[in-house]
């Protein structure tokens, strides 16, 4: 029987394997790892660099230069908050200040009970109806601080 380790690496392995003939595909490596483990683990980047024929130095600068990929586990929701200057425009700093409040976090920050990770985003694409913000991949606009605790309690109980 394999072991916690031994089974990680075994399914890098396999994701490194179905991408490696792809021109370019270390992105796509990556985004297949960070979501079969919610972020990219330390531990694997020398085994995606084998893989690939490339320096661990070349997979941790692509890990590093792009903010989507995790280095660190994340609660069990992702909470974005639009920084960008539509949704600051709109009083997003109050929705912002109330998620940090709401989750006892800073951004990076995972809340105590391990159910929320906070992190800001540069834009969401719902400018028009900002504030905005993201659980999961769903997007909510005019996020309000007292919206953001509605949807916060909604998700709390996923």
């Amino acid at each position: 029987m394999s072991g916690p380790d031994e089974s990680r690496v075994e399914r890098v392995d396999a994701i490194v394997a179905a991408h490696a003939n792809v021109p370019g595909s270390l992105l796509p490596i990556l985004h297949a790892v960070q979501e079969a483990f919610g972020h990219v683990p330390e531990s694997v980047v020398p085994r995606i660099a084998e893989g690939l024929n490339l320096s661990r130095a070349e997979v941790h600068g692509v890990i590093s230069f792009y903010h989507y990929f995790r280095r660190h586990p994340v609660g069990r929701h992702v909470v974005q908050i639009c920084r960008a200057e539509a949704c600051q425009a709109v009083q997003g700093c109050r929705t912002e200040e109330a998620a940090k409040h709401e989750l006892g976090v800073d951004y990076g920050g995972t809340s105590a009970d391990g159910r929320f990770t906070l992190e800001p985003v540069y834009c969401l694409g719902n400018c028009a109806a900002g504030p905005s913000a993201m659980v999961d991949g769903h997007i909510y606009g005019r996020v309000t601080p007292e919206r953001l605790r509605e949807i916060l309690a909604q998700w709390g109980r996923a």
